[in-house]
């Protein structure tokens, strides 16, 4: 049985369109995307057959990369690669993916279409394009045997352009879900989002695809937006407060969770700053998940920087850098949520944030 969305297809087939305004709520304001640094391209795939997909982050010129891996749960490719003391220097793509492991194969897809572009490094024998990529896990949203390959992948990069990303339920953000600590049952919808900031002419843009266990929360007012609900399914449980006052989460699958993204910008930076910033703009999954970086969580964060801008000194630079990394990754995660639409499949019928805040049951218990 095909799912079902509280929205209208976006798409006729296969390949989700690139236009913001096609996924976000018309009322939502823009808060930039992670295509304002120049040389950045987003393309989705989003599986019509079940909420699943894949999303790739394209640099054609290469981009001095960076990794850090927080969750204890992950799923990566190509990931010490970007170790600073290693040979490899610049990325091509990111791929972000469903399906959990299995969807590791998208960047095959994403590797064929590089090369056929003429994107990659040069091994004298061909040229070889640099793919590393995270998957998070959406396997029961649906026929779990339907996960993104190679040929999504493939289909994600054909559909890659500056514009601003769709954001909420397309690409790796298809068939996302937050708050699942006391079960599936009483989640809500998770999504993708992106942000930017632009501070002395250096820009700095995250894309996130929000799959976490915990709840995620406005990092402005910490109040609760989207995650787990009380029994009823009427109102927000705040998974933290629930925790700790003694109440006990269902028994986890490690893995079956995971926030994955990648953080752009067009500052000139090493692959030891490159590395630096993805471990500072963790903070940002800090500031608007809770709990994160869980036993069933693979939390991942790649950076891309293109280059184009250079700092203009080296430790207040980056320290400025890392704050706004930190900002747009924070705003990026509220924003998958709340761009987020509810879906239904056959044993699932999970709602948005949206949903509560029209119901009028949305504030938090604090019983």
């Amino acid at each position: 049985m095909p799912f079902q969305s509280s929205s209208p297809p976006r798409v006729p087939a296969t390949v989700a369109p690139t236009a913001a305004s096609s996924a976000s709520p018309p009322s939502a304001p823009s808060d930039g995307a992670i295509t304002d640094v120049a040389g950045i391209e987003v393309g989705h795939f989003s599986d019509m057959r079940r909420p699943t997909g894949c999303t790739v982050i394209i640099s054609r010129d290469g981009a001095v990369g960076g990794v850090d891996v927080r969750g204890a749960a992950p799923g990566t490719r190509e990931t010490d690669l970007l170790a600073p003391g290693n040979f490899v220097q610049q990325v091509h793509a990111v791929m972000l993916a469903g399906g959990s492991a299995w969807g590791l194969a998208a960047a095959d897809g994403a590797m064929r279409y590089l090369e056929e572009q003429g994107v990659g490094l040069d091994v004298r024998f061909g040229t070889l394009p640099i793919v590393p990529a995270a998957v998070l896990f959406d396997l029961p949203m649906g026929d779990a045997r339907i996960r993104p390959d190679a040929e999504s992948g493939y289909a994600a990069c054909v559909a890659a352009s500056s514009a601003a990303p769709a954001e909420g339920n397309v690409g790796a953000g298809s068939g996302a879900l937050v708050g699942k600590l006391f079960g599936v049952d009483r989640a809500m919808k998770g999504g993708i989002g992106t942000a930017s900031v632009t501070v002395n002419g250096v820009t700095v843009g995250a894309l996130i695809a929000v799959n976490s266990l915990g709840d995620v929360l406005d990092p402005d007012t910490a109040q609760v937006v989207a995650g787990a609900r009380t029994a009823d399914g009427k109102a927000l449980l705040d998974t933290r407060r629930a925790l700790l006052r003694g109440e006990v989460p269902k028994p986890l699958l490690a893995g079956t969770n995971t926030t994955i993204g990648v953080i752009a910008t067009d500052a000139v930076l090493t692959k030891v700053q490159a590395n630096r910033l993805a471990n500072v703009a963790h903070d940002g999954l800090a500031r608007a998940i809770n709990p994160v970086h869980t036993m069933s969580d693979g939390d991942t964060l790649f950076v891309l920087a293109t280059g184009r801008v250079a700092l203009a000194d080296d430790a207040p630079g980056m320290t400025v850098l890392g704050t706004m990394a930190a900002e747009v990754v924070a705003r990026a995660t509220l924003r998958a949520v709340r761009a987020a639409r509810s879906v239904k499949t056959d044993k699932l019928d999970i709602p948005c944030a949206s949903d509560l805040m029209r119901s009028g049951h949305s504030p938090v218990t604090r019983n």
